[in-house]
């Protein structure tokens, strides 16, 4: 595939009669869209034996005599949007108590208007809002900081939340629903949230497993990749990583066309960027530009909002729209920006950059008693003349022009080559022609396992860290409880250290809080266009974390167990290896769960330490299970830790024969510990004859069952504790699917 994407060439897979015959079906009766597609996979089945193929997108050369001139396929229309949010009114100390006039605001002092209330005030971000976009052309939104520039985005990308927009967006006169456009269109953010330590190739190769379809090829991929890099001008720097503050990487222009080329893998028919300009110098930001430019010429409508583009930039731009404080003050081509200000009285000189010019006579206006309301009024008295004007000169000159319907339009753009997945299906309308996601659930769980695998092995610093504190925990404990006897005092000090050895597992899982804080906003990005499902994220986060917790589960289980002296033989070790790993299973789950929910890292840890807390202290070892409170028992049976603790209590203390207080042994943790041993056996004694049972020193008086009673562990067997522990950490994924399904709408409200 060449790196030249608007070659205008037909796409080889149509031949000129084909062509000819698709633009003839829109003077009659126009078949289906799902035929018109399913006449599309046909063709590239027969081109290349497999079905498997997508072609390069070109554009059509209009130019070409033998193809009858019509309006642009894409017309991307927005009318009288409006969108309105409810702030917090500030309140003034001094305007409360002074005696003179209220410095809450005019609102404050009458009653309150329009839905707004004595603590709320109505903020329009947007007032009024109409224009287009065209295929082929760029869109600049323009305007000062707070001028409703990235409102209009969102509002034109569907990111504000339907019944808070007022207003319609059409597609060539069809309204566009929300799941058709997250298919044929891509958003990209103003911050660059990209994976550090992958390549550029691996970027964008990564993306083009996730949006193009598998019935393409392995090595038809990596020619979209190749072919990207290269119109993205990225060629240089394709095989280094993307870096980070600790990690030297490519330069911010470079990281900026990696994010556009990650949303345009798929070829969208409609691209929504937020000042992708922003922070770059003005070479770099030319260059993005100039890459946006040949986007839209390969047959896509660009939609980009600009702080203040430079001379060289404006030259790159088809459509200006400038916006003070959410009203439009003008909308038009750059060439006709002079005659709009003369006309206004304020001509624009010929050395000052058209665009300084305007923003900042705008700002000069906003900063005046009557604000830019002259402004916009006077566009929209000059909007009315030249659509006058049009009409006049059209009725002269104009040739009858058809527009396309979206139906039509669409299976005209994936017959030029665009890399849109199409279905082959009966249902003529234009949201059921392509599916929710290009590829099935398994392969989106294989390519997020690959890439979350290949961020690891990237660093591993992280899982080292987190295996060195496991260590280095485990090796502490070895040799504090350093080979345990059966004494009533070593019954206490097995009991504590299965007590801090259980909650350690839980306490290691908490550096995974950061895993996902990190990936938040990516994973929001991604999942917002239908890269991927959040279920398919879930269960690759899940599998790729078992490896790391068996391995950590092994290290720990075989420095502590033989080395305190726990009981039970391989088979008792291979239950305390399960137990561990479970525990490090429900921990990290755990964890997980709350990264879905908290928003910051510092937050996290704080909430992940308290409610670890709380799960040690309730969970029998400090206070057995019948002195709990009755108002707090169902803390208890909420603990993590309760599950795993018992279930090792279990597997120390199962042997019913084994003792573990003989004789005088019942004295040692009473005052009478010091007492002389003559004294003890004589004490036996009078015990022997006032219970009419014969006690001698060699007689047990203790259990491991006796040790399970006194310790409340008799409502669950350890098996039942280990499954109610795997159990808890399912559920948390759970949680934290639907964590991720409620909280990342990626929507204003």
């Amino acid at each position: 595939m060449s790196s030249r994407v608007a070659d205008n060439q037909i796409s080889p897979f149509f031949t000129t009669m084909e062509l000819d015959d698709l633009s003839r079906a829109s003077h009659g009766a126009s078949p289906s869209l799902g035929q018109l597609l399913k006449h599309v996979g046909d063709v590239r089945k027969q081109a290349t034996g497999d079905g498997g193929e997508t072609p390069a997108h070109h554009a059509l050369d209009l130019s070409d005599a033998s193809i009858e001139p019509r309006s642009l396929p894409f017309v991307l229309s927005f009318t009288n949007l409006t969108y309105s949010v409810k702030v917090r009114r500030k309140f003034s100390l001094s305007g409360m108590f002074s005696g003179g006039r209220s410095r809450l605001g005019a609102a404050t002092e009458s009653e309150p208007v329009g839905g707004e209330s004595l603590f709320t005030r109505t903020k329009t971000l947007l007032n009024d809002i109409s224009g287009e976009a065209r295929e082929g052309e760029i869109l600049a939104v323009l305007g000062a900081s707070g001028s409703g520039k990235s409102t209009l985005i969102d509002a034109l990308a569907n990111r504000i939340a339907k019944g808070s927009l007022k207003g319609t967006v059409s597609l060539n006169g069809e309204v566009l629903e929300s799941r058709l456009l997250k298919v044929i269109s891509a958003y990209v953010m103003q911050d660059d949230l990209l994976f550090p330590m992958l390549t550029v190739e691996e970027t964008l190769m990564f993306a083009a497993e996730f949006r193009l379809p598998r019935a393409l090829s392995k090595s038809k991929k990596k020619a979209r990749v190749q072919a990207l890099i290269d119109q993205l001008g990225l060629r240089n720097a394709a095989k280094t990583i993307i870096g980070d503050e600790g990690h030297r990487g490519v330069s911010g222009g470079e990281r900026r066309r990696v994010s556009i080329g990650i949303d345009i893998i798929h070829d969208p028919i409609v691209l929504f960027l937020d000042e992708p300009t922003s922070g770059l110098d003005s070479t770099s930001a030319f260059m993005v530009v100039k890459v946006l430019q040949r986007i839209a010429q390969s047959g896509s409508i660009v939609v980009m909002s600009v702080h203040q583009p430079s001379y060289r930039i404006l030259g790159l731009l088809d459509r200006l729209l400038f916006l003070s404080r959410g009203q439009t003050v003008y909308s038009g081509s750059p060439t006709t920006l002079p005659s709009y200000f003369a006309e206004f009285g304020h001509p624009i000189p010929e050395s000052e950059n058209r665009t300084e010019f305007a923003l900042d006579l705008i700002r000069e206006l906003e900063g005046s008693p009557g604000g830019t309301k002259s402004l916009v009024e006077f566009n929209r008295t000059w909007q009315s003349m030249k659509h006058s004007d049009n009409n006049t000169s059209c009725q002269i000159a104009c040739e009858p022009r058809h527009s396309l319907s979206l139906q039509e339009a669409i299976s005209a753009s994936i017959s030029r080559g665009k890399l849109v997945s199409g279905a082959t299906n009966n249902d003529p309308s234009p949201n059921s022609m392509v599916p929710t996601f290009a590829n099935p659930f398994w392969i989106e769980m294989a390519v997020l396992s690959k890439r979350s695998m290949k961020n690891a092995r990237r660093m591993p610093e992280l899982f080292g860290i987190r295996l060195g504190a496991v260590m280095v925990t485990g090796f502490i404990l070895a040799t504090m409880f350093w080979n345990l006897d059966n004494s009533p005092k070593g019954v206490q000090e097995r009991l504590g250290f299965i007590a801090f050895a259980m909650s350690t597992t839980f306490y290691t899982c908490a550096d995974a809080l950061p895993v996902f804080l990190q990936e938040r906003y990516i994973f929001m990005r991604e999942t917002a266009y239908n890269a991927y499902r959040r279920s398919s994220y879930v269960l690759s986060h899940s599998l790729v974390a078992l490896p790391s917790l068996v391995f950590l589960s092994i290290a720990f289980s075989a420095l502590t167990f033989w080395a305190v002296g726990l009981d039970g033989g391989l088979s008792g070790f291979l239950f305390y290896f399960l137990i561990i790993f479970a525990s490090f299973w429900a921990g990290s789950s755990f964890v997980t769960f709350l990264s879905g929910v908290v928003p910051h890292v510092m937050l996290g840890y704080t909430i992940v330490v308290a409610i670890l807390a709380y799960f040690l202290l309730f969970s029998g070892f400090f206070i057995t299970r019948d002195r709990i409170p009755a108002y707090w028992i169902w803390f208890h049976y909420m603990s993590l830790v309760k599950y795993p603790y018992e279930g090792v209590l279990q597997n120390e203390f199962q042997d019913a024969t084994k003792c573990f207080v003989r004789g005088v042994q019942i004295f040692d943790n009473t005052p009478l510990a010091s007492v002389p041993s003559a004294m003890k056996l004589k004490l036996l004694e009078s015990m022997s004859q006032t219970l009419g049972t014969r006690i001698t020193s060699s007689t047990c008086l203790t259990t491991g069952s006796d040790i399970l009673k006194q310790q409340g562990v008799t409502d669950l067997s350890k098996w039942n504790c280990l499954y109610v522990t795997v159990a808890w950490g399912f559920l948390f994924r759970i949680l934290f699917y639907f964590s991720l399904l409620l909280g990342s709408k990626n929507k204003r409200r």
